[in-house]
């Protein structure tokens, strides 16, 4: 059970507004088969990421959670004025805020940033190994010469405090590209493209990405 627990864990480092809204997003999105990724406030932009387990998102999962969430925010209020409500996929070169998001990815670069320093470094960038329930650690590579040795050498193995990290995301490669557009497949879908968003008003737009926009008015 505690195995489970730590799975599940989110690296949440919402603030202010957006953090009033992931803790009315996350249980809800939750009971209707979905994860929450993160929430982000910019300008009256507000995003909503989530995802199914498996990471994928479709325009009619968006459809689903804005139908049900748009109402429970006009009634908890957590956002004074107006603002725009998009529900978006993490994308390729997504996010990883759960255990098994630096599992799943094992073998493709990311970039970390911690909450503090170690050893005066806060941003860290090398290929994830996976991530270490015992230690409650993610294990990533890095550069020889950036742990101390000389350029050239293997490259050295170090752990990052899951609890610790501020933010990290996969880093985009062919590679990266490739791997997401095998796994779509391999789920029944189109390819790396499948990423999806839209907003409250649920209009078909002209990006590629399928966004959709709409201003919520109070």
């Amino acid at each position: 059970m505690q195995a489970r627990r730590n799975k599940d864990k989110r690296i949440a480092r919402e603030t202010g507004p957006a953090a009033a809204v992931a803790r009315i997003a996350e249980p809800l999105l939750e009971d209707m088969g979905y994860r929450l990724v993160r929430v982000r406030m910019a300008g009256k932009d507000l995003q909503v990421m989530a995802e199914r387990p498996d990471g994928s998102l479709t325009i009619d999962d968006c459809v689903a959670i804005t139908r049900a969430l748009s109402p429970v925010l006009d009634v908890e209020d957590p956002i004074p004025g107006s603002y725009n409500l998009e529900i978006s996929s993490p994308g390729v070169a997504r996010p990883l805020v759960r255990p098994e998001d630096f599992e799943r990815w094992a073998g493709f670069e990311a970039k970390i940033e911690m909450e503090t320093p170690i050893e005066g470094q806060k941003r860290f960038r090398g290929v994830l190994e996976g991530y270490d329930a015992e230690s409650d650690e993610v294990r990533l590579f890095i550069p020889a010469e950036k742990a101390g040795g000389e350029k050239g050498e293997e490259d050295v193995l170090i752990g990052l405090a899951f609890s610790d990290i501020a933010s990290a995301r996969l880093v985009m490669s062919d590679a990266l590209l490739e791997e997401a557009g095998r796994r779509a497949m391999a789920r029944g879908g189109k390819g790396p493209q499948d990423g999806a968003a839209m907003d409250a008003g649920g209009e078909e737009g002209e990006e590629k990405s399928g966004k959709r926009r709409t201003r919520r008015k109070r």
